[in-house]
């Protein structure tokens, strides 16, 4: 696991869209630590807090919404980015994401430019 100050978390349980979310983020200059699941993306997280964390809301064992919960109580990770990727849309699905503490709400499918975008706009980064 990487300490490099570009580093994001990125989970989800489906290794394709995973993957695809790896490759685009790495191809504009950030270091990317992804895993499949909510609890190893909580152990990343706490272990070396990223500049930002992309996470699937519906994951096995903890759910997106349960790290982005965990993030926003540990005084450590509070401060964490959190852009949650997810098949949900509707506004209540929406509203107890922002409510929850996420920065941003990307629904899928998505465009994976418009994803680099939203991502280095939350970092402050132009790509």
């Amino acid at each position: 696991m990487s300490t490099d100050p570009n580093r994001i978390v990125v989970a989800d349980d489906d290794a394709d869209i995973r993957e695809l979310v790896q490759f685009k983020l790495e191809q504009a200059g950030f270091v990317v630590d992804a895993v499949e699941d909510g609890g190893q993306a909580w152990e990343s997280i706490v272990s070396a807090p990223p500049v930002l964390a992309v996470l699937d809301v519906m994951m096995p064992g903890l759910s997106g919404l349960d790290v982005l919960r965990k993030v926003r109580e540990d005084e450590a990770t509070r401060d964490v980015p959190v852009i949650l990727l997810t098949a949900r849309s509707r506004d209540s699905d929406v509203d107890s994401g922002f409510t929850s503490g996420a920065t941003d709400y990307v629904i899928k499918p998505f465009s994976p430019r418009e994803l680099v975008h939203r991502v280095s706009s939350v970092v402050g980064r132009r790509t």
